[in-house]
């Protein structure tokens, strides 16, 4: 009977030892996924379900907003009740504050695809907004915002005609041009509601 217990005794340290040992390579294994994981594919998991979310942008800027749309360097989000698109870069992105559900599922061990539009980059979208001649209010890391339209977007900036908000691009309504390159861009807010990316 004793030999029967202590084989019992080891039988059970033996799988208790082996589910530790387990329990730890899964932990470990875990640990390297999410050390592979991108901002960007936590916010395509975000963006696949409309989260709210408070950005916080250089020069003190806090948006209260709802992830709309994600690209491959920038985010859509509408802020405030304000149901215009703005579109932000992520290197304009200075901290993400989400309920801590909206970041542990962000973490999903296979983010969604993003599809076409999360291949599009920040000069495409640009260029198209140009192409479509859209009215944007451009915020800049610092300085004031400029209003105006998208004349060109080149591999690194833009070409803005400034002019008055609510006023279509016209020779005489443009009071300026401005070459904004994209690492000076806080932000991009689409004044047309038919511009949506």
């Amino acid at each position: 009977m004793e030999w029967e217990h202590l084989f019992d005794d080891l039988e059970g340290q033996l799988a208790a030892e082996w589910e530790s040992e387990r329990a730890a390579l899964d932990a470990e294994s875990e640990r390297l996924r999410i050390s592979k994981v991108t901002l960007h594919d936590r916010l395509r998991v975000m963006s696949a379900h409309d989260s709210r979310m408070v950005l916080e942008l250089g020069g003190g800027q806090r948006w209260d907003a709802v992830l709309r749309a994600i690209g491959a360097d920038w985010v859509g989000v509408s802020a405030g009740g304000d149901p215009r698109l703005r579109i932000a870069p992520l290197t304009a992105i200075e901290s993400i504050a989400v309920d801590h559900g909206t970041l542990l599922g962000s973490l999903a061990p296979d983010p969604p695809d993003g599809g076409l539009r999360g291949r599009m980059t920040l000069g495409f979208v640009l260029r198209d907004l140009a192409r479509r001649r859209v009215p944007v209010t451009v915020g800049r890391r610092s300085g004031d915002p400029l209003h105006g339209t998208i004349d060109r977007a080149g591999a690194d900036h833009l070409d803005l005609a400034v002019h008055d908000p609510h006023e279509a691009r016209r020779v005489r309504s443009v009071r300026g041009f401005r070459s904004i390159p994209f690492t000076a861009l806080g932000w991009v807010r689409l004044e047309d509601a038919s511009g949506v990316v």
